[in-house]
Order: structure tokens, then C-alpha cells, then sequence
């Protein structure tokens, strides 16, 4: 559950609202539409923005209600909010996107995503990217990765796309001790016997994978896919290096499909949750707007789970079928002398 606020309230906003509102508006995210729809002050969606501090903490005690917290799948990455316009927002910068496939100005937004033996799935841990801090994405990753650790999380595995893929990330992963699979680019060298260093990317690697020395960390297993015919090479470990021969093809299907779990979450927020949609500018604001709106998310997820919505798309896609199907019966009759043998539908 949600903390308490740690101050009493002072404005008619909430949580619970301002989540609401961001779910189901399908265009303005801004505290003055919120105003407008739910005849308050816009004030009053502002201070709830300024008032509170919510953290990673807090979004793993909203999730973890619906997870089983042992034996699942850890996975992180990273993704661009883009916010070409704005000059005087906290955290812009300019950082590299997957999506526009160079970089663009905006907000880095790093996510840690699990998915349990269940097959539930939901982000348990956050970081707004702060140049300020001094700290890279694989500091915040590792932060993360000790926190959601320390707060009760017992994952099997660990992903990630080879952005998180250095040296230092694998053997604290392997130390904890879990196992992992990463994304490795083409030049990362391994050696097939002692001495003699080889790049991934001119390997010959069988469709059930090739046991190799990666370079400055260990033994691993390589997998190879294929995507637009570019090849893309991937690294699987285990605690126990000698178990590594029995990781088949299918085992490594099935954990880089749950990585991808994190990419649809990335599309999720942005598409329905209105995350990328506001107009505050301090760093304490533009925090709990980010944190509602992945609340937003997870309650979509939890109605899917419940079987109350087939997808977390559903909602919002269907919110105005009435208001519209209303609109279209009261419209259609001003329009029948554009058409003699018009007759309008009426409802039976």
C-alpha cells in the first residue's frame, strides 16, 4: 500500500485523483485541465505535486501486493521522455532514444521490472536521470538492484539490454548471487581457450548456444537472434559457472521474452498513462507526476490480472464510447438535408 502523506492535506487534489485523471484524459495533462474537470482549483493540483516526495520505496510497496516476490525475473532499462519544447524543466537533458534512434532532449526515466514465476509483471523500482548527482545509469542500477534486495525482493534472474551489460554490473550481479542475461555488442571479446581473444560478432555460435570466457568477468553462454538481419548476441551466467552447459535455446527464449516485458511498460506509459504530459518544472513536481503516473500503469495491470479489462489500453480506448456514440445521434439528424433518403438510427 501507499504511505500516508507525511503532512495533512491541503488541497482538494489527492493521489487517487490525480491518477485517475491522468488515466483518463486523452490528450492535456496539465494541473489546469485537471482543474476544469473536477471543478477545482488548479492550485490545488499544484500543491499536491509540490506537497509530497514519493520515491522507488513507495512503488515497490504498490506493486509488491500483486507479485510473488521469489524466484522471478529482474529486468532493467531505460527510456526517454521527450520534451523537445521545454527549456526550464528539472532533468532535461539530452540523452540517446531508442525510439527516434538518436539523441533527443528530454527526461531519462530508468526502470526496474519484474516479472514473477506467475507471470505477473510490474515496475518495482525508479530513478529520474539528475545530472546534478554526478552518477551514471549503471550507478543507478546498481542502487536500485541493492535496494529492491534489500526490500524483500528474490529474483532468480537479471536482464538487461548491453547499455547495462559492463563488467562491473555483471559481477555484482553474479555476487549477490543471481543469475543473468544481458545484450553484449559485437565487440566484446571472449576467448573459446586461454589466450586467444575473440570479438562475439565473428564467432561461429550454434542455435543452443556456445559456452565462452568473457573477457574480465567469467564464463558465459553466447545466444545469437536475429533482427532486420542484424545480428544481436547475448550473454546468459549462472552462480554455479558449471551448470552453464544444461542453459538450452528455450531457457533463453523464455527469459528474453520476459525481458520484453519492460519495453511494452515503456509504450504503456507513455501512450495511456500520460506520463510525458505535464507542465510543472521542479524537480519535487515533475517526481510525483512520474510516480502517479506509473501507479497509473500498475492499476491497469492489476484490472487486466482481475480480468475486469482485456489490456491496459482498453480503458481509456473505450472511456468515450458513450459521450460519443451520444454526439453522433444527436449530430446525425441536423445533417438529413445533405441527403434526401437519410433516415437516422434510433436505438432499439
Amino acid at each position: 500500500m501507499i504511505r500516508e502523506i507525511t503532512r495533512p492535506p491541503t488541497a482538494r487534489c489527492n493521489l487517487p485523483m490525480y491518477i485517475g485523471f491522468l488515466l483518463g484524459e486523452p490528450k492535456h495533462g496539465s494541473c489546469s485541465r485537471l482543474g476544469e474537470v473536477m471543478a477545482i482549483s488548479h492550485d490545488s493540483a499544484t500543491r499536491f505535486l509540490h506537497r509530497e516526495s514519493y520515491d522507488g520505496r513507495d512503488l515497490f510497496n504498490e506493486s509488491a501486493a500483486h507479485l510473488d516476490l521469489k524466484g522471478g525475473t529482474l529486468s532493467v532499462d531505460d527510456t526517454v521522455l521527450d520534451k523537445p519544447y521545454s527549456q526550464y524543466l528539472a532533468f532535461v537533458g539530452h540523452f540517446w532514444s531508442g525510439k527516434h534512434h538518436r539523441t533527443v532532449k528530454g527526461i531519462n526515466l530508468v526502470t526496474l521490472y519484474y516479472t514473477d514465476t506467475e507471470g505477473q509483471h510490474l515496475p518495482v523500482n525508479f530513478r529520474v536521470y539528475d545530472k546534478s548527482e554526478g552518477k551514471t545509469k549503471n550507478d543507478y542500477f546498481q542502487d536500485m538492484l541493492a535496494e529492491v534486495l534489500a526490500w524483500g525482493l528474490e529474483p532468480a534472474w537479471v536482464t538487461g539490454d548491453s547499455w547495462y551489460s559492463c563488467t562491473d554490473n555483471l559481477k555484482r550481479i553474479k555476487n549477490h548471487p543471481l543469475a543473468g542475461l544481458f545484450a553484449l555488442e559485437g565487440n566484446r571479446t571472449v576467448a573459446l581457450e586461454k589466450g586467444r581473444w575473440v570479438q562475439v560478432q565473428k564467432l561461429d555460435i550454434p542455435d543452443d548456444g556456445l559456452v565462452v570466457w568473457l573477457k574480465q568477468f567469467g564464463p558465459v553462454k553466447l545466444f545469437r537472434t536475429w533482427l532486420k538481419d542484424q545480428p544481436r548476441h547475448y550473454a546468459m551466467f549462472l552462480p554455479d559457472a558449471d551448470q552453464l552447459a544444461a542453459i538450452d535455446r528455450p531457457t533463453f527464449i523464455g527469459q528474453h521474452g520476459k525481458h520484453w516485458h519492460i519495453e511494452q511498460y515503456h509504450r504503456a506509459i507513455k501512450q495511456v498513462c500520460n506520463i510525458e504530459r505535464f507542465q510543472v518544472r521542479s524537480k519535487t513536481a515533475i517526481k510525483n507526476h512520474l510516480f502517479a503516473a506509473l501507479c497509473g500503469y500498475v492499476q491497469l495491470q492489476k484490472l487486466s490480472a482481475m480480468s475486469l479489462i482485456s489490456n491496459c489500453y482498453s480503458i481509456q480506448r473505450n472511456l468515450f464510447n458513450g459521450a460519443i456514440a451520444a454526439f453522433v445521434g444527436t449530430f446525425m439528424p441536423t445533417m438529413a438535408h445533405l441527403n434526401p433518403e437519410f433516415q437516422p438510427v434510433v436505438n432499439a
